[in-house]
């Protein structure tokens, strides 16, 4: 009997294992918020608001500040501030914008396959972050631009304008893009936590227009400094020229609004690591 030999071959190695870089992670996000539907439509109603709105303010204000006695009677006259009055309301739309691109994933189920794919969470977030902050910082900058300019035409010959060349015009216009992204980041981060667009919705809401409006009915001294500390309120000096009692300075504000986001940033990713790691 003649002993057969059975030679075996190592089985072809298969291709390594690769975690995602942050570039590969970057592209993904930015592939996955320019093409969801939500992101076109919800950039589109805060362009309708901060530009028609804005103008429609810009219009009426001037128009009463010709027939209400001119500077004498409106001593806090701002103009910048006055061609931007639509985003008190776009905010909102950009906070949306920040809570879908996070919530959308959770609610179709495809949160798994992104987290299996990018294991390190603080990649995922951070790369979700960037995109939120570009996106948002640009498309406010071209946006707060327009408004800016058309509004200035419509005060023109009812009441002082502003320009691009005078003081604080510029940083005003400028910030207004950093207070934006910082919203968009809010509602990341809400999102995160919460994973449902109508509760973290419903916080930003809260955050934004229902807590500023119950200061209100506290007694004065304790409204003017809670008012003055208010993340959104500080942050949003930023977007202002003339400076108004009771407020931040621009940077300061901003200082203050940058401090909480990174304080929900965190605990975002605290969240996102414990109940998805």
């Amino acid at each position: 009997m003649t002993a057969s030999t059975i030679t075996t071959q190592p089985p072809e190695a298969g291709p390594s294992y690769r975690a995602a870089r942050f570039t590969d992670v970057l592209h993904s996000e930015w592939t996955k918020a320019r093409t969801v539907r939500s992101t076109m439509w919800t950039l589109i109603v805060a362009a309708f608001l901060g530009i028609g709105l804005g103008a429609l303010i810009s219009a009426l204000s001037a128009h009463h500040y010709a027939s209400s006695g001119g500077r004498a009677a409106h001593p806090l006259w701002d103009p910048t501030s006055i061609s931007a009055g639509g985003f008190g309301i776009a905010q909102l739309a950009i906070g949306v914008l920040g809570v879908l691109l996070i919530t959308s994933e959770y609610s179709t189920g495809a949160i798994a396959g992104t987290l299996a794919a990018v294991p390190r969470r603080e990649r995922l977030l951070g790369a979700k972050a960037v995109v939120v902050f570009a996106l948002v910082y640009v498309f406010i900058e071209v946006v707060i631009f327009a408004a800016f300019f058309i509004g200035q035409a419509l005060i023109s010959g009812h009441a002082p304008t502003a320009s691009i060349g005078d003081p604080g015009v510029l940083r005003a216009l400028l910030g207004a893009g950093l207070y934006g992204a910082g919203i968009g980041l809010l509602g990341l981060a809400f999102g995160t936590i919460l994973r449902s667009a109508a509760g973290a919705i419903s916080v930003l809401v809260a955050l934004l227009f229902v807590l500023p409006g119950i200061l209100a009915a506290l007694p004065a001294s304790v409204e003017h400094t809670v008012e003055k500390f208010w993340p959104t309120e500080a942050g949003s000096q930023i977007g202002a020229v003339v400076r108004t009692a009771h407020t931040l300075s621009p940077w300061a504000g901003l200082g203050v609004f940058v401090l909480f986001v990174g304080i929900v940033s965190a605990g975002a990713l605290v969240m996102l690591k414990r109940r998805d790691g």
